[in-house]
Parts: structure tokens; C-alpha cells; sequence
């Protein structure tokens, strides 16, 4: 395990880079005790990354989390939603003829930092981003810690709360007064993915979101198919 702390990782961070960061915000309870370990040090610029562009609930949790933090939060495309369009991932015939034709650029998590860097003006060569990773949180990412390090400076990444236990998360976030998103009552987690967990729920209380889904990926039902035909039988 690194030999700093977290406190003495985000002094280390503010040296290099100066009095703003970027931070990766999923919205979920690590990347909110992330900003709360950086509010006092750094300007944060936060930004999130959409599997799914415009959900309604997405973006209600995110307004609501920009009135508590005080800054926009910048949206940008995640990595795997290109991925998912070239891969035809629950996508009908006639969608494939239409994806090929498009040839639909593929990006990586850091093309997300440099285009979050020139939207809020930030030079890129010198900006890291914040991520909110627990070494507690299992056994793969305590080894990552334990070799790597918090601070990664080849993917312009940090990790300021790579120490916290489970009860100082929890702490922070009851005494800071941030009320969690709507992900945490359906899901349990912040929304990732295009799985039963998250599907199931959706369809059934945000059938706008539900049809959102829909049009981009047509075949999507077969996921609850799958699932709740294993189920039965």
C-alpha cells in the first residue's frame, strides 16, 4: 500500500496541478466522498459519463447533486456506449446496416479527461482527474493500491479516498447533508449498465427513460427474457 494518505495524496495532487481538479462523477457514494475530500482543497470540475444519453432520472439525481455542490456537472459520452452501437449489442436488423454506415468513432476514458479539460478550460498535459476508489472495497483493488499506488500518473488519475473505510464514507456523506440519488432505492448502486438489476427497475417506474432505452437498443427486452425465463425454469 502507498505510504500517503489520502490527506497527504490530495496535498501531493494540488502541488503538481494547481487549485482545480476534475473529478469522475458517477454519482454514487464513492464519487460523492471523493468531492467531499476535495471540496476544501481544490475547485472541483466534475463530470459524468452517460451509457445512455438524457434519461430523465440520470439527470434529475445530477441537478440535484449540482444545487448541493455548487458547479455544473459536465456530461459526456461513456467509452462503452460507442463500444455497445459497433458491437450491435441488443440491436434489431435493420439497425446494423445503419451502424455499419455511421462508422461511429470508439473513444477511451482518456479522450473523456482531455475533452473534459477543454470544456472547462484546463490544460490537459497537466490535469489529473479524481477518482473515487476504495482500497476496501474488495481484494483486486487493495492489490491495485498496493502496487500502483494512489496517484497514476500515466492515466492522469488519483484516488483521494483509497483509504476510507466503509463507516468514514457513510460518515461524511450523513454529516454533509447530500440526499443520494434515486439509484440507491431501485438499484441499490448508481446506474451502469444495461443489465436485469437496472432494467427491470427502470421499465417499471420510468417507462419515459424505459422507451429512451428502447430506441437505442430495440432488442433490450431479450435481457429481461433471459433473466426471467432462467428464473422459471
Amino acid at each position: 500500500m502507498t505510504d500517503l494518505s489520502g490527506e497527504q495524496v490530495i496535498a501531493e495532487v494540488r502541488a503538481e496541478i494547481g487549485p482545480k481538479t476534475l473529478l469522475a462523477f458517477s454519482g454514487g457514494k464513492d464519487s460523492i466522498g471523493a468531492y467531499l475530500a476535495l471540496r476544501d482543497t481544490f475547485e472541483v470540475v466534475p463530470y459524468y459519463l452517460f451509457r445512455i444519453p438524457n434519461l430523465e432520472f440520470v439527470e434529475e439525481s445530477l441537478t440535484n447533486y449540482e444545487k448541493f455542490m455548487g458547479v455544473h456537472i459536465i456530461r459526456l459520452p461513456h467509452e462503452a456506449l460507442p463500444r455497445w452501437l459497433n458491437n450491435y449489442v441488443y440491436q434489431s436488423p435493420g439497425n446494423a446496416a445503419v451502424i455499419e454506415a455511421a462508422r461511429i468513432p470508439e473513444h477511451e476514458y482518456s479522450d473523456c479527461i482531455d475533452w473534459a479539460c477543454q470544456i472547462a478550460g484546463l490544460d490537459p498535459k497537466k490535469m489529473m482527474a479524481a477518482i473515487g476508489t476504495r482500497a476496501a472495497d474488495n481484494q483486486i483493488r487493495y492489490m491495485q493500491f498496493k502496487k500502483y499506488g494512489a496517484i497514476n500518473r500515466v492515466k492522469r488519475q488519483y484516488s483521494p479516498i483509497f483509504d476510507w473505510k466503509k463507516d468514514r464514507l457513510l460518515e461524511a456523506i450523513e454529516k454533509s447533508g447530500v440526499k443520494l440519488s434515486v439509484d440507491y432505492k431501485l438499484f441499490g448502486r448508481s446506474f451502469d449498465g444495461l443489465d436485469y438489476r437496472f432494467l427491470a427497475p427502470i421499465k417499471k417506474h420510468f417507462p419515459r427513460d424505459w422507451q429512451k432505452i428502447c430506441t437505442w437498443f430495440p432488442l433490450v427486452e431479450a435481457e429481461l427474457y433471459r433473466y426471467e425465463r432462467g428464473k422459471a425454469s
